[in-house]
């Protein structure tokens, strides 16, 4: 695929928190994106997003993030799970856009330390972006007890989990393509 109609998907590593080991597994997921053929990645840490706390939804939007979403062709998302929901300055930076989310792709990676592997923040979280105009693909990818998965240095420790990232790619890419070829040639009705 020519550069020009490479895929663009940012990975949003979706929570601020000290010791964040959902760090870990965002850095596995764009290692793994850039070794796609026809696939830019950017890693996007809502820590680093200028959001104020003052304002709410477009009205707080920060060009360089929206840049970047009206830029994309699809999203992944990790998030943790924190008390069976998603981290609220996730929700706050997501909030910051609104018309750039149209018929992309989003795919989402739970992560928690319980062993259901962030299950309840996708069941929690895909109202939301179906809300946003996304479109959510049918792989996620959990990872439960994050605390055991990786060493000291950030190092995955269970190599299934590649193959795991790897299949929810294959899907993810393919509906972005998909979904860019709509908006590209497919008058909206």
């Amino acid at each position: 695929m020519p550069a020009e109609h490479s895929l663009f998907i940012p990975i949003i590593l979706g929570t601020t928190r000290q010791g964040r080991e959902s760090e870990h597994v965002a850095h596995l997921v764009f290692e793994q994106a850039k070794k796609r053929a026809g696939v830019d990645v950017e890693l996007v840490d809502v820590r680093e997003l200028p959001m104020r706390l003052d304002d709410a939804g477009e009205q707080m939007k920060d060009p360089k993030f929206s840049a970047t979403i009206e830029r994309c062709d699809g999203l992944v998302i990790v998030t943790p799970e924190y008390n069976h929901g998603y981290p609220g300055l996730l929700k706050h930076a997501l909030d910051m856009n609104l018309k750039e989310y149209i018929h992309k792709a989003v795919g989402i990676c739970g992560v928690s330390a319980g062993a259901v592997g962030g299950a309840r923040v996708i069941e929690n979280l895909l109202p939301v972006l179906r809300e946003l105009g996304l479109v959510t693909i049918f792989e996620d990818v959990n990872f439960g007890k994050v605390g055991t998965l990786f060493d000291e240095r950030g190092r995955l420790l269970d190599e299934n989990y590649v193959r795991r990232v790897d299949k929810f790619l294959d899907e993810l890419i393919w509906m972005a393509r998909v979904l860019r070829h709509g908006r590209e040639n497919i008058a909206p009705v």
